[in-house]
């Protein structure tokens, strides 16, 4: 009982912190040994090896170790693509063809090519948001909702539907024995309710916002607007086609390791294009690997407490209970899977924890394979949203440099409640058909 109280405050306590723009690296680890002290878990290593230190540590440089490359590389793409004023080119092409008010439109695409196409989260938050600011800027529009247009193309009706190349869409391949394209049709459906609804609400937001006055607010550490000579918009594009393209044809045999190969290609084709065009190398360089560092310490401060947290008594007992709801299998299962997302703050950590479990006891029951399969994609993407998510923290606070207070609420809008509803359609559809 105690590790349960102590779990749930330990997470109430990060998503507050998280909220009120507390700095990670401090309340990450302050709110697992909040959970660590609950649940009995020794502060140091003895004999067993097994304690607070190396658990949260293990989890924090884990990531680390698995994603510098791409925050990295990512990073470089976006701040090239901004000082080269690539970003700005394609920025003003777009709104002289399709016009301003389309600009929320032209990010939400960008991120959602991107993300079909295999390049990850992060790294398309990182490579859009440029553009993003650009068409944000010349369309006069509240920069807070940045983070929730990033996020809608990213993390919705791309990451969890049929066909998807991210691990959000592959993990339950490896516990069903399904295909990427399980339960397609049901899938497109649900993929088009939520990119027209979710899109419709956005713009309704951002609309209010504008009503009320709100207007793009220039920062001192924005890129300077004067008067400069900008390269051709497809010099531009070129480099984003490429990433996209190379994560695209060496997914498969590469896996999160084609991103490497994507975004140094991406980078060095920007530089070949777009080289007289930099206002500083050395400078952009130095901020684009800062920001990096910041990024992939943020994400991986949350990380090293999902790995406190699942070593609880009481997150135990939660799987467990979540696992063995009883009634309709496919809302038992969706259930599960969004409540363990939102616990670890995981969409994939979600999907691992419960699959071994649900995936033998749902299929003894005689649920399709396909139906849970969607179900379990679909679900992870919901509740894994809430503040304390790594990608959360980082589009907000370290690409955005935003606050939660300021831009969380139109992103959880698009990103926790349109996939819930999302979910429900699904659970219907199948139930109907």
């Amino acid at each position: 009982m105690v590790s349960i109280i102590g779990l749930v405050l330990g997470l109430g306590l990060l998503i507050y912190t998280a909220m009120r723009g507390v700095n990670l690296f401090i309340a990450a680890p302050v709110c697992a040994l909040l959970v660590a002290l609950t649940s009995g878990l020794n502060i140091f290593p003895d004999e067993t090896g097994v304690s607070f230190v190396t658990s949260y540590m293990d989890g924090f440089a884990s990531f680390v170790a698995a994603w510098f490359f791409m925050f990295l590389l990512g990073s470089l793409f976006g701040k090239f693509m901004e000082d080269t004023g690539a970003a700005d080119s394609i920025a003003h092409w777009i709104v002289s063809k399709i016009g301003k008010k389309h600009a929320v439109l032209a990010v939400v695409l960008s991120c959602a090519l991107l993300t079909y196409g295999g390049v990850s989260l992060f790294v398309a938050a990182f490579s859009v948001y440029p553009l993003a600011l650009s068409l944000f800027k010349d369309a006069n529009l509240p920069r807070r909702f940045i983070p929730a247009a990033l996020a809608f193309g990213s993390v919705t009706f791309t990451m969890t539907s049929a066909g998807s190349p991210e691990i959000q869409n592959w993990i339950p391949i490896k516990y069903l024995g399904t295909s990427p394209f399980a339960a397609w049709e049901v899938s497109l459906v649900v993929a088009v309710f939520m990119a027209t609804f979710g899109y419709w609400w956005l713009t309704k937001m951002i609309k209010k916002a504008v009503n009320h006055g709100e207007e793009f607010d220039v920062r001192a550490d924005d890129p300077v607007n004067e008067e400069r000579s900008l390269p051709h918009p497809v010099t531009g594009v070129i480099p984003l086609a490429i990433v996209l393209l190379l994560s695209f044809l060496f997914h498969d045999s590469l896996q999160q390791y084609a991103l490497i190969l994507a975004l140094l290609s991406g980078v060095l084709s920007i530089v070949a294009m777009n080289w007289k065009y930099f206002r500083n190398m050395q400078t952009a360089i130095s901020h684009g690997t800062t920001g990096a560092l910041v990024a992939i310490g943020n994400t991986a401060a949350v990380v090293g407490f999902g790995s406190i947290a699942k070593q609880s008594e009481g997150f135990a007992y939660a799987v467990e209970l979540m696992t063995s709801l009883p009634g309709n299998e496919l809302i038992g299962a969706a259930v599960a899977v969004s409540v363990i997302a939102g616990l670890t703050g995981s969409a994939s950590g979600g999907q691992a924890i419960a699959l071994p479990i649900l995936a033998p006891h749902y299929t003894e029951l005689g649920v399709a394979p396909s139906e849970l399969h969607r179900i379990v994609s679909i679900s992870s993407g919901a509740l894994d949203s809430l503040p304390h998510n790594g990608y959360v923290v980082t589009t907000i606070r370290a690409i955005c440099g935003e606050t939660h207070q300021a831009a969380y609420g139109a992103m959880a809008a698009v990103t926790v409640v349109v996939p819930l509803l999302g979910l429900i359609l699904a659970i219907s559809l199948f139930s109907i058909f």
